[in-house]
């Protein structure tokens, strides 16, 4: 006889813990299944993308000869200090200050919707979902498109890449701000709601103080973006060097095109140098 005849509570004991750990064991066919179906989807959606959007690497390979003239009368860039350099340093300073403004001025609204659109601060959850309602609608319209609804109210022009900037940024950094108030601990501001704080207190002593240097880093992070955003809302009439180089481009000088980018090209590392100072200022 074995044990488990000799003891029926031990062989019950012993099935059921075998049922479990039959239970618990992944049944690999089913897993091998759904990976394989998985990535049957995921080449059939690239399949269709490239249906849809027409991509023949081959066209490239054949218009290699029109890249290359293209290239060919770029080249040498256009050096006249009062033709090219300057009028491209002046923009380029224009596409700076649009950046910054871009920036700087978004943070009140962006910091206003952001503590409505956060759970743990919103006053009311109808407030939370509106908040979070407008802030999708500026973060889904592009910047580009705001700088074309604002070249015809205000005319061409960097005030209008400024106000488009303002728009899009603050849907973008609100939306950001906001879910990184959500994420810090609980604990002061249910200490001063305990005490009888009221809601813009907590806000203001409790919340606040804690994301300051997730907002700066966020902050610089979009300067960074808008500066490189201003270049292309010049290309719709929006102001700053982009302008310049879409002008170049109209009138076959890409010469003085390649000149403008670049000039871009030294305005883009500035600005990430800066930003990285500053990133390495904050964390010492």
């Amino acid at each position: 006889m074995t044990p488990h005849t000799l003891n029926p509570a031990v062989a019950r004991r012993d099935s059921s813990s075998k049922a479990r750990v039959a239970l618990i064991r992944p049944k690999k066919p089913l897993r091998w299944i759904t990976t394989a179906a998985v990535v049957a989807a995921v080449v059939g959606l690239h399949a269709v993308a490239i249906e849809g959007t027409d991509f023949k690497p081959e066209l490239l390979v054949d218009g290699w000869k029109g890249m290359a003239a293209f290239i060919g009368d770029a080249f040498p860039p256009d050096l006249s200090w009062d033709r090219t350099i300057r009028p491209g340093l002046e923009a380029t300073l224009v596409t700076l200050w649009i950046g910054l403004l871009g920036t700087t001025l978004s943070v009140p609204f962006a910091l206003l919707l952001a503590a409505l659109a956060a759970e743990n601060t919103t006053p009311h959850r109808l407030v939370y979902q509106a908040a979070r309602a407008v802030l999708s609608f500026f973060r889904a319209v592009p910047d580009i498109v705001f700088a074309l609804i604002f070249v015809t109210a205000v005319g061409l022009g960097p005030f209008a890449g400024v106000l488009a900037l303002i728009c899009h940024n603050t849907g973008v950094m609100g939306k950001l701000w906001a879910e990184s108030m959500e994420e810090i601990d609980a604990g002061p501001q249910e200490a001063l709601r305990t005490a009888g704080a009221n809601r813009i207190q907590q806000v203001a002593n409790a919340t606040l103080p804690m994301v300051v240097p997730q907002f700066v880093g966020l902050l610089l992070y979009r300067f960074d973006v808008n500066v490189r955003s201003s270049l292309v809302l010049g290309l719709v009439g929006a102001g700053g060097i982009g302008l310049l180089i879409n002008q170049s481009i109209k009138s076959f000088q890409f010469d003085s095109m390649l000149t403008h980018i670049l000039i871009v090209l030294v305005l883009i590392i500035v600005v990430d140098q800066f930003s990285a100072w500053i990133r390495r200022r904050l964390a010492a």
